[in-house]
């Protein structure tokens, strides 16, 4: 489920724009403890029969199956399901069974639900707007001998117990359980399902859809935790007969095959679906002008499609008269052909927007399944509609706003999910991050290819430590539902598939790392692995014992430190080599990648093993220098998620003894025009526009001398929705996100907003009651020498300033008080004033790096009050 790279990115990352948190800037050495880290106990017990020490399936390896026939009909007038459910439950343990346990989800959306009692009252994504009844449940039948009998049966909030009068024995036994009930399609279905209004008619997502088995297994024996909200599914696998009843005007997409389709197609829609089968380009199955012909599907009131899905966990499936169609034929690498289509209403219809889903669909596909695991459904149907983004076989919800980049993330990221955990069935309700976090990283490897990158962005895990490593941040292996929910888009998203990535890119390496994913992949195909299984399986499959880094990365909140200690040279002569010390000040241990630049242009990089850390907090190495070093700097690529970038360099080049604080802020108005020009800037406007997460924001700052400001963000993908307003009037600041006020918790914070959106601050710096110190040491910023000179204003906000060593230009800012941000400036051009501005500005929102372009700047013009609100 694409949790925070959709809807979500718009709210909670832009909530925690201004207030990510701060950084540790005197981190102690005694945070580090070695023993902590590399502890030989970390793996809890021996291997078992069912599941072996090496990370694979046991011997006696057994897992139970649930064969499903389920014949339902929509009411579209009533917006209603209804039908029946007969399930053939097979007991493969060794253990007899008295009673069985089913999941009826609908039951959420009751008012009295317990996902509703934990619901927040300020809402959320998981959060009901409207109630239903649940499922109604009819009645409950065992199948004996042919004949239905009824059983005792027994309703908790999302969970159903059948207390059997036979008991169902081991070794194979089968049970065969029918229910009939019936449920309301909510408008809003926790994000996961439900149904909204079009233009042509309603579109329907139909998911939790039947009454279907809890997990058996040798883990914990029935896997009973309520369906809340947060904490997805944990399903067993079987084979899939069903179809659906619906007035005939609607087009039917569902899990697996279509297996009538001469019976629900009209001869016109066979045709063109036949073309698509065969076609690597997408091509139109249904278009606009088909809504309204009657040769466009069968004349009678009602259909029935049948479909079918073999060895699956689940089914799903959507409709509506709304529904373009297009399709193109996947290509996987064994020879076999698959079909990629997409159903979306003419509101989504375009280049920029839906009109590319199925070659996104096509292209997520083909990727993963010659990088992991060939692809194991007939069918891949992408469908447009209120949900924002939720995965089942086969069949993927995304919401029909999303558009260019922004669709391609929410498509691959749901289809990654065919792979966790539809072929790989871990139990979601306690581990999202077994299927979330391994998705989200398969996918950064597929956006990287896709297309040569056309939607790839290179990432900053330095820049998500912040909010990775954050005060009441949650280890990964939480359940799902106890994760905060602002947290929750890191514990069982980013930072497990930052944690793959560490491993596959700074540990094992890439053919490692692929060898040891897809061992895993293979062993545990359509089986139920848990944590360990995984830990065990990449520590044999990849030759390396990595308990230490499961412990700290999963099971802690950690936070990685390194810093450059010291630059020392051999006989105080650089010619013969220099040693150089570097420091872990905090609890995790990582690799550590040193880059190193001379006076007389050599560099140099070094790769060290997580391993230097077994002696302690403190390493120093040989390096084979030849002259002087300029500086030295940790993670250059900005790899890992260091919580104190401020550290991870040092310059070896004393600062010249005549350079002041007042000489670099002269050397700064010089470089961008003068000190004269920049005073006679009345106002200024300027567009930009960065991308975060596939999604286009466009920002508008305004200024106007000598204390007003305005900002605007919006995307435009989402009918301009502006994600964040600022209004800062002189004393006054104001904030808007998602068009919600927010409070500023107290006048530090206030006075910290102020200070970071001055224009020109530096006019100011020989006012009374400011304050300016230079740092004795000269700074690294993106591999430049600079000065820092940290600025005290008159309310005691300190702000940190960084100044090209050569050019005199600013590089960076950030205010050094908690919840800050660091912005980095680039690119000067010339404006029509005649000074330099940055054209490039490098920020973060919560974590995520964004690179601004501005595309506009004018001076100058005479903006009034009015702007300013």
């Amino acid at each position: 489920m694409k949790y925070y790279k959709i809807a979500l990115s718009l709210i909670s990352l832009f909530a925690a724009a201004l207030t990510s948190h701060a950084q540790n800037s005197d981190p102690s050495p005694a945070n580090y403890d070695q023993h902590k880290v590399f502890t030989p106990l970390f793996y809890p017990a021996d291997g078992t029969v069912f599941r072996e020490a090496a990370g694979t399936p046991g011997p006696k390896y057994w897992q139970n199956r649930a064969d499903y026939k389920l014949n339902v009909t929509l009411d579209t007038a009533k917006h209603r399901v209804n039908g029946t459910t007969l399930i053939t439950y097979t007991n493969n343990s060794p253990d007899p069974l008295e009673f069985l346990w089913l999941q009826v989800d609908q039951n959420i959306y009751r008012e009295d639900s317990r996902g509703e009692a934990i619901s927040p009252v300020t809402g959320g994504r998981f959060t009901n707007k409207t109630f239903t009844n649940g499922d109604e449940i009819k009645d409950v039948y065992i199948i004996k001998n042919g004949k239905a009998e009824k059983v005792d049966y027994l309703v908790t909030d999302t969970r159903l117990q059948i207390k059997l009068n036979d008991t169902l024995k081991s070794g194979g036994n089968k049970v065969q359980i029918k229910i009939d009930y019936a449920f309301d399609v909510p408008q809003y279905g926790t994000d996961r399902m439900g149904r909204v209004l079009t233009k042509n008619g309603w579109i329907y997502e139909i998911a939790q859809w039947y009454p279907r088995m809890e997990v058996y297994d040798d883990v914990t024996g029935w896997n009973v935790i309520p369906y809340m909200g947060a904490g997805e599914f944990y399903l067993e696998y079987g084979n899939f007969d069903y179809t659906i009843t619906a007035p005939a005007n609607l087009v039917v997409v569902g899990s697996g095959e279509l297996l009538n389709p001469a019976e629900v197609l009209s001869p016109k829609i066979i045709n063109r679906l036949a073309l698509a089968k065969n076609s690597d380009k997408t091509l139109m199955v249904k278009d606009s002008v088909d809504l309204s012909t009657r040769d466009s599907y069968p004349q009678k009131a009602n259909l029935t499609w049948h479909f079918f899905c073999k060895n699956s966990r689940d089914v799903s499936w959507a409709a509506s008269k709304a529904f373009l169609w297009d399709a193109a034929r996947i290509n996987l690498p064994s020879g076999k052909k698959a079909l990629a289509q997409s159903v979306y209403p003419i509101e989504s219809k375009g280049m920029n927007a839906w009109s590319r889903s199925t070659e996104y669909v096509k292209g997520a596909i083909e990727l993963y399944s010659k990088e992991w695991y060939e692809y194991t459904y007939p069918v891949a149907t992408n469908v447009a509609g209120i949900v924002g983004g939720m995965e089942y076989p086969g069949i993927v919800f995304c919401s029909s706003e999303s558009q260019g980049g922004g669709l391609w993330e929410v498509t691959n990221h749901e289809f990654g999910h065919n792979w966790f955990p539809m072929i790989v069935g871990s139990n979601e309700r306690k581990y999202a991050w077994m299927d979330e976090g391994f998705n989200t990283f398969i996918n950064k490897v597929d956006t990287k290819v896709f297309n040569n990158g056309e939607y790839f962005q290179a990432q900053d895990a330095q820049k998500s430590a912040p909010a990775m490593f954050s005060p009441g941040a949650d280890a990964i292996m939480s359940i799902p539902d106890v994760i905060q929910p602002d947290y929750l888009g890191f514990a069982a998203y980013e930072k497990p598939a930052i944690g793959l990535t560490i491993l596959r890119e700074q540990i094992l390496g890439e053919k490692r790392f692929d060898y040891a994913f897809r061992t895993y992949i293979k062993r545990w195909a359509f089986k139920h692995p848990t944590p360990f299984d995984f830990f065990h399986s990449m520590d044999n499959a990849a030759g390396e014992d990595l308990g230490w880094f499961w412990n700290e990365w999963f099971f802690t909140t950690w936070k990685l430190d390194q810093s450059v200690k010291e630059i020392a040279y051999n006989d105080n002569d650089p010619a013969k080599g220099a040693l150089i010390t570097i420091e872990n000040l905090e609890g995790m241990a990582l690799p550590v990648t040193v880059a190193v630049k001379e006076e007389n242009g050599n560099t140099g990089k070094l790769n060290l093993p997580a391993e230097i850390w077994e002696r302690g907090g403190t390493w120093t190495f040989a390096y084979k220098s030849t002259s002087k070093i300029d500086y030295v700097i940790i993670d250059p690529d900005h790899a890992l998620p260091d919580i104190n970038p401020e550290n991870n360099s040092l310059a070896g080049v004393a600062m010249n003894k005549s350079v002041t604080a007042n000489s670099v802020i002269r050397a700064y108005f010089d470089a961008v025009g003068g000190e004269d020009k920049l005073k006679a800037v009345s106002d200024l406007t300027i567009e930009s526009e960065g991308t975060i997460q596939g999604f286009k924001l466009v920002r508008v700052n305004k200024f106007k001398m000598p204390n007003k400001f305005y900002q605007d963000i919006t995307v435009p993908s989402f009918n301009n929705f502006s994600a964040s307003h600022i209004i800062i009037d002189g004393d006054s600041v104001s904030l808007k996100q998602n068009g919600r006020d927010v409070k500023l918790s107290d006048r530090t914070e206030k006075e910290s907003v102020k200070a970071r959106y001055k224009l020109f601050p530096e006019l100011d710096f020989n006012k009374a009651g400011y304050s300016l110190q230079l740092d004795s040491t000269l700074k690294v910023v993106n591999g430049q020498l600079a000065y820092l000179i940290t600025v005290t204003q008159p309310n005691g906000i300190k702000v940190k300033y960084f100044y090209d060593q050569k050019n005199g230009l600013k590089v960076k800012q950030y205010t050094d008080v908690p919840n800050s941000t660091r912005m980095e400036f680039s690119d000067y051009q010339n404006i029509n004033t005649g000074i330099k501005m940055p054209f490039t500005e490098l920020n973060s929102i919560n974590g995520e790096p964004i690179e601004y372009k501005v595309k506009t700047v004018t001076a100058n013009t005479g903006l009034t009050n009015d702007s300013f609100k």
